[in-house]
């Protein structure tokens, strides 16, 4: 009789639940700490004795630090375990903050937050490839949208929560409690996330770099130059959307913050679109993502005094401009080859931040030039832009197998 030995079962590892929340986690606590001198203005300037306008330059300075540190600090690091470095960079995080807290003048405060934002920087250049490396390539769109949800849970919750916190118990106490949970949240990394390695094949492209171009370098750098022009548009519009609920849309000052929330939550729901849906297509996504985000721009330009279609068209933005952060990340990560992905990653960052700096310098110029209803339409202009180019970074992928 003739037996048959049973073929092997090929399984697919467990997905990182656990790993990819403590990110998530991560990333709460790293996005809480970048904005949160926006809810303690008055507070901080009272305290410090300074206008309202040079505590809103502390976020400034921290995504301006991000620009300047993050690419070259990278570089340098490229061999070091990324584990152990988002641990450090928590924990780093968390000095930051403690400084920031016991802070004696103004000055100081500005230099905590130039420490912060190094640390800031250098935990986005890692932490979307972390995330890349922990799972295959197919499910590439769903570990990034979970990363990323907990940026969207920092503004949702991190920063009111903090601000509620600094207007009861002190600006102070704010900044200090939140340097303890960076502590935590070190541990729990620590703790919880996986190890990753790069593969050896990756290292050796990595020696070899000063010999071997990397094929993929282009097509990154055009994905990283759509998230610099849409960030660029969005911000340019989105910062002076308050003036735009209360002027041209008519809603009452009172109710902006619940409008505001509304648009996060749709912006998480974007999030989850993004992870599940659009995921496994991200150059389609973005494409659809962009359109829509247009579509809503235009639809609340035009209909700004119909308050219906307004607010309609409002959530309707929040929605897919939130599966755009996700799906750019995602696309980076399709795009590059793995060996490269660290490097990306603080490209990308860069842009990402100089489109959030840049975005409110041009409104601004916009704004004071020809006018507030002049924002949408820039908003609008910019986003056929950014589609133009993913087009034509999928001509630049669609005869090369990602690596």
């Amino acid at each position: 009789m003739t037996t048959t030995s049973p073929i092997p079962v090929k399984t697919s590892p467990a997905f990182p639940w656990t790993g990819l929340i403590a990110l998530a986690a991560a990333v709460f606590l790293s996005v809480t700490s970048e904005m949160i001198p926006t809810g303690l203005l008055p507070d901080m300037s009272a305290s410090l004795g300074v206008s309202e306008a040079q505590i809103g330059l502390l976020v400034t300075v921290f995504a301006f630090t991000v620009v300047v540190t993050s690419t070259p600090l990278t570089a340098l690091t490229k061999r070091w375990p990324r584990h152990g470095m988002i641990v450090g960079i928590l924990v780093l995080l968390g000095v930051s903050n403690l400084l920031t807290a016991v802070a004696p003048d103004y000055a100081f405060v500005v230099g905590s937050r130039v420490l912060g934002g190094i640390a800031h920087g250098m935990f986005w250049s890692i932490v979307g490839a972390y995330a890349g490396h922990l799972v295959p390539k197919e499910q590439i769109g769903r570990a990034v949208s979970i990363t990323l949800g907990g940026g969207t849970l920092a503004f949702v919750f991190g920063v009111p929560l903090g601000t509620f916190a600094g207007h009861v118990f002190g600006w102070r106490l704010s900044f200090g409690i939140l340097a303890a949970l960076m502590i935590v949240g070190a541990a729990l990394v620590w703790w919880l996330l996986p190890a990753v390695e790069r593969e050896e094949e990756h290292i050796l492209r990595d020696r070899g770099a000063e010999r071997t171009r990397d094929r993929t370098i282009p097509a990154v750098i055009m994905v990283c130059l759509v998230a610099a022009v849409t960030m660029i548009g969005h911000y340019a519009f989105y910062t002076f959307v308050v003036p735009f609920l209360t002027g041209p849309m008519g809603v009452p000052a009172g109710n902006v913050g619940a409008l505001l929330f509304i648009y996060g939550i749709a912006g998480a729901g974007g999030l989850v679109l993004a992870g599940s849906v659009l995921g496994p297509r991200p150059q389609f996504g973005l494409l659809l993502a962009l359109a829509v985000t247009g579509v809503a721009v235009a639809a609340l330009a035009v209909f700004a005094g119909q308050i219906v279609l307004a607010l309609i068209a409002f959530v309707l933005w929040g929605l897919a401009f939130g599966a755009l952060p996700p799906l750019l990340q995602t696309r980076l990560l399709h795009t590059s080859s793995a060996g490269f992905r660290d490097t990306a990653s603080a490209l990308y960052t860069t842009s990402f931040n100089v489109g959030i700096g840049g975005g409110a310098l041009v409104g601004s110029v916009i704004f004071d030039a020809g006018g507030l209803m002049l924002l949408p339409y820039c908003y609008i202009a910019l986003l056929v832009v950014s589609v133009v180019l993913v087009v034509i970074v999928g001509r630049m992928t669609r005869s090369r197998v990602d690596a």
